[in-house]
């Protein structure tokens, strides 16, 4: 499996050579340096962690700070601390050196399972990884909507606009029966708060391959405003090929 950390710039169209229109979103994927590769031997399964976008090193959180200090582009796990043994002056020089360490402050991390590309901590990849003609699945968090009603979060046909309606135009109505089941029903379409969830589409094609620029245009449209991170893997159900 072969993925990707990306940003969605916008969408737009582009013509294919016998002219016709596509829409498609351009996704800026890369490049994502490789933070660490887990094995079966020392982590119990096989996966590779990904980080992509810069951030100013004081905005990280402690625990991100000290992750990417001791993933350092090195294929060796490097700890913060040493083992019982070193004492005194050999262990303040093992934290005058952890704290001398260098990083480069990376904003999004994540780890993709069985990748399939072969590469090794300090390496960068790319939006060349994909070909045009590829199917990826992306995964995004929805644009957030805040407090919604039942019309425009679960698209209710709402009540009569006239006859007495009084006020019933976009009301859910009736929740439920009375004594029995004495209860709301679980999972009940209510008002509430709506977006900015995670959501997963699958089986886009990728239009263009921009290499130089890292960018790819996929067909279609995927979640999230301009500007959200995305995650662009490799497709789980590939669509069947048409004779």
């Amino acid at each position: 499996m072969v993925g990707l950390l990306g940003k969605k710039l916008g969408q737009t169209r582009v013509y294919t050579e016998d002219g016709k229109s596509v829409s498609v979103t351009i996704v800026q994927a890369g490049p994502n340096q490789v933070l660490q590769r887990k094995t079966t031997d020392r982590d119990g399964y096989e996966s590779v962690q990904l980080g992509f976008d810069g951030q100013k090193e004081h905005r990280l959180s402690l625990a991100k700070r000290g992750h990417l200090k001791a993933h350092n582009g090195e294929e060796n796990y490097t700890p913060r601390s040493p083992g019982r043994t070193v004492k005194g002056k050999a262990r303040l020089a093992n934290r005058k050196a952890w704290d001398a360490r260098a990083i480069t402050p990376i904003r999004r991390i994540k780890e993709f399972r069985d990748f399939s590309l072969d590469v090794n901590p300090g390496d960068s990849i790319g939006a060349d990884v994909f070909e045009a003609g590829d199917y990826v699945d992306v995964i995004g968090k929805t644009k957030g909507r805040g407090f919604q009603g039942v019309v425009k979060r679960w698209n209710f046909g709402g009540g009569r606009g006239s006859h007495g309606s009084g006020g019933w135009r976009r009301r859910p109505g009736s929740i439920g029966a009375g004594s029995t089941p004495g209860h709301v029903i679980k999972g009940k379409h209510m008002p509430g708060h709506m977006g900015q969830a995670s959501r997963t589409v699958q089986n886009l094609e990728i239009i263009q391959v921009q290499a130089d620029d890292n960018l790819l245009l996929v067909k279609g449209a995927i979640p999230g405003a301009n500007g959200d991170y995305v995650v662009i893997r490799e497709s789980k159900k590939k669509p069947k090929k048409t004779k």
